[in-house]
């Protein structure tokens, strides 16, 4: 077993060495949350800028798991209700998991827990925190892969997680790729 060496340390991560093999650790927050928001016939994504990306990207709602200062310790599910309030502006009554895995096995330690969201209810706009600046998108479910090439269209980029997130509420994808 060989020894785990930090060869960087930012504000938000660390740049890991172990034997060889190197890979990004957050600093604060534990895991991934992200959330298949979805009314009977509609899904909830959200946009927003990705610096690492250099463009928007539609995604599932989603967020860290105890990030905050005396949070380190924040159970799934009160960070799933949180982020599906903050990013949305929405909660739901019913709630479950879907999976839990890495979110890029060969570069971070990362893993990501996706939840299923239903029985919505709009209780704010969402928008997220004072850091982002989120963009919410109501999409009925037979318009999601025409709404999600048009995005492709306009520059936008999509996280595959939305395809996954398709799937469970029953839409999959026609398997005609995204262009943009």
């Amino acid at each position: 077993m060989s020894e785990v060496r930090t060869l960087h340390r930012g504000r938000f991560l660390a740049l890991l060495d172990d034997g060889g093999w190197e890979y990004v650790t957050r600093i604060r927050g534990r895991a991934v949350v992200a959330i298949v928001a979805t009314t009977p016939d509609a899904i909830v994504l959200v946009e927003q800028r990705r610096a690492a990306v250099g463009r928007t990207v539609i995604e599932l709602p989603a967020g860290l798991v105890g990030d905050h200062d005396g949070s380190e310790s924040e159970a799934i599910l009160d960070a799933a209700q949180r982020e599906l309030l903050e990013e949305t502006g929405f909660e739901a009554t019913d709630w479950s998991v879907v999976l839990e895995g890495p979110v890029s096995a060969g570069l971070t330690d990362e893993t990501v827990t996706l939840l299923r969201a239903t029985g919505l209810t709009r209780v704010t706009d969402g928008g997220g925190d004072d850091s982002e600046s989120i963009t919410v998108h109501v999409v009925p479910l037979a318009q999601a892969q025409a709404f999600l090439r048009a995005a492709a269209a306009r520059g936008c980029a999509i996280d595959h997680k939305v395809l996954t997130g398709l799937w469970v509420a029953g839409q999959p994808w026609d398997q005609r790729p995204i262009e943009g």
